[in-house]
C-alpha cells in the first residue's frame, strides 16, 4: 500500500514544479524537479552557509571559482575576475544539482546590468560557455537565463532567443511587462508574487500580491498562443502555493516543499488552483501599439498600477545587486 498523497503530489498533478534552491539535499529528498531557479540572493546565503564544525560549507567551491577566473582573465578582459567568480561559483552549485532535473539550470544575470542590454547579452553568453567549460557533457541547451524584466532586459532576451539560448524575465509585476516577454519570445516569466523584500524584512507583508497578475499573464498567453509560460515565483505560505496550482511551472523554496510533502492533501481545506478558475471572460488587451515603442512601453510600466510594478522592480534589483556586492566580496575574501 503506497504513502498517503500529499499535497506536492497534489501540485506535480497540476504544474510542472521546479525547485528555487542551490541546496542540494532538497533536491536529493524530494526530486527529481523539472527546472532549478536561482537569483544572487539564494547564491550568496548557499555560499555563506557553515558546516558542522562552523566552517564554510563551500570554501573548496569558491577557491576554485576564483582560481577558474583568474586562469580564464585573457579570455575576458574586460570582466572584473570577481564578477568572473561569481559566475562560476553560480554554475558550479548549479552542476551539482543537475542529476535531480529534468529540465533547466537557470542562473540569473548580473543585476548591475540590468538597463544594459549588450552587457546582459555578453553575461549570458559568458554562463552558457562556463557551463560548456566545466562540464562539457553537460547539454548546454539546458541553460536557462533569468534577465530582468526592465526594457534593455527584455531587447537583450529577444536577441539570446534568436541566438537559441532559453530566457526567464524575471522580477516581473504587470501585464506590460508580460505582454513585451511574449512579443520577443521569452521561454518563461517569474511574476513575483510577493515583491523581493518580504524575503528580507520578516516585518514586512505585501498587501498588493500578485496573483490576479499571474492568472491574467497566464490566460493572456494562452490567447495569443504564445510559447512563453508562466513560472510564479516568491511565494511565502503553502497556502500561496497551491493557490497557483494550474500554473505552467511553480517554483518553490526548500522550507515549503517540505511542507507540502508532509502535508497529507485529504483533508486539505485551504484553495486549490483559485488563481486560474472563473476569469476566462476577462476583457483582453491589446499592447501591439506599445511593444515595439521603447518610449510608450516605459510609459505605460510606469504607469501600470499607479506606479506599483516599477517601484517593485526597482526595489528587487536594488536587492539584487547588494547581494552581487556579497558575493563579490566572498571571491576577494
Amino acid at each position: 500500500m503506497g504513502s498517503p498523497e500529499s499535497l506536492l503530489d497534489v501540485l506535480r498533478s497540476y504544474s510542472a514544479v521546479d525547485c528555487d534552491t542551490f541546496d542540494i539535499e532538497g533536491e536529493r529528498q524530494l526530486g527529481p524537479f523539472v527546472d532549478c531557479t536561482s537569483n544572487q540572493a539564494i547564491a550568496y546565503h548557499e555560499l555563506i552557509r557553515l558546516n558542522e564544525d562552523g566552517k564554510p560549507l563551500h570554501a573548496e567551491l569558491i577557491e576554485d571559482a576564483v582560481d577558474y577566473a583568474s586562469a580564464k582573465r585573457s579570455s575576458y578582459p574586460d570582466v572584473a575576475v570577481a564578477e568572473l567568480a561569481v559566475e562560476t561559483m553560480m554554475v558550479k552549485l548549479a552542476l551539482r544539482i543537475v542529476p535531480y532535473l529534468k529540465g533547466y539550470s537557470h542562473i540569473q544575470t548580473n543585476p548591475k546590468y540590468s538597463y544594459n542590454k549588450q552587457k546582459t547579452i555578453e553575461n549570458a553568453k559568458r554562463i552558457v560557455a562556463i557551463f560548456k567549460d566545466l562540464d562539457p557533457a553537460y547539454d548546454a541547451q539546458r541553460v536557462c537565463i533569468k534577465i530582468p524584466s526592465t526594457w534593455e532586459g527584455l531587447q537583450a532576451c529577444r536577441e539570446l532567443e534568436n541566438q537559441g539560448i532559453s530566457t526567464l524575465a524575471t522580477t516581473m509585476f504587470c501585464l506590460e511587462q508580460a505582454a513585451l516577454a511574449a512579443h520577443v519570445g521569452c521561454t518563461y516569466i517569474a511574476p513575483y508574487i510577493n515583491e523581493l523584500r518580504v524575503h528580507f524584512d520578516e516585518n514586512y507583508v505585501d498587501q498588493h500580491k500578485a496573483f490576479d497578475f499571474c492568472g491574467s499573464a497566464q490566460r493572456y498567453y494562452e490567447k495569443i498562443g504564445s510559447k512563453t509560460q508562466v513560472l510564479p515565483a516568491s511565494l511565502t505560505s503553502i497556502q500561496e502555493v497551491m493557490k497557483l496550482a494550474g500554473a505552467h511551472h511553480i517554483t518553490v523554496a526548500p522550507h515549503l516543499l517540505t511542507k507540502l510533502a508532509e502535508t497529507p492533501a485529504n483533508p486539505w481545506k485551504g484553495e486549490t488552483g483559485s488563481v486560474f478558475k472563473g476569469k476566462a471572460e476577462e476583457e483582453a488587451v491589446d499592447y501591439s501599439d506599445i511593444v515595439e515603442d521603447e518610449s510608450a512601453w516605459r510609459l505605460a510600466f510606469t504607469r501600470s498600477q499607479e506606479g506599483k510594478g516599477e517601484v517593485k522592480i526597482i526595489q528587487a534589483i536594488n536587492i539584487f545587486c547588494e547581494k552581487q556586492d556579497g558575493l563579490e566580496g566572498l571571491t576577494r575574501r
